[in-house]
């Protein structure tokens, strides 16, 4: 993944990256525009996500289901997202309320939104999961972010 946004930002002259998991948390409960919804745009997961219940046991092109309140797809559900956050369990317990950045470094990453394999609760916005860096998987991927 980050080779991929080096080549992407000499390519473009912008500067994109993996949002960290805040930020990522904001967008897929709407932002400003958030109505407290539990998954990303409704409170139906077959709405928004494709999980374990609906996917056929496959990724699924974005914008099939309803967006979110910002108009992003795909926040629940299709494949877990990469956030640039190291992984700790109890770092929102003492973190900062305000754009909070994550932990400094670890062992494992962020993973947020679900997949097309999980179960629709583990799809949730509020859920998180981690990682090791290094693993890949079917049904992980990434959402850049930019400055």
């Amino acid at each position: 993944v980050q080779t991929f946004i080096r080549k992407l930002n000499e390519k473009t002259g912008k500067r994109y990256r993996l949002p960290t998991e805040a930020e990522w948390e904001y967008a897929a409960r709407g932002g400003k525009k958030s109505r407290g919804y539990k998954y990303a745009g409704s409170n139906d997961p077959d709405e928004v996500a494709w999980h374990n219940g609906n996917s056929g046991s496959k990724t699924h092109p974005v914008g099939r289901k309803k967006p979110n309140e910002l108009g992003l797809y795909d926040m629940s559900g299709n494949v877990w997202e990469w956030c640039r956050d190291w992984y700790d369990k109890d770092y929102y317990k003492n973190s900062p309320g305000n754009n909070p950045k994550g932990p400094s470094s670890g062992s494992y990453r962020v993973l947020r939104g679900g997949s097309w394999y999980s179960l629709p609760q583990l799809c949730r916005v509020a859920n998180r999961d981690w990682v090791n860096p290094w693993l890949r998987g079917v049904n992980y991927g990434f959402r850049l972010a930019q400055d």
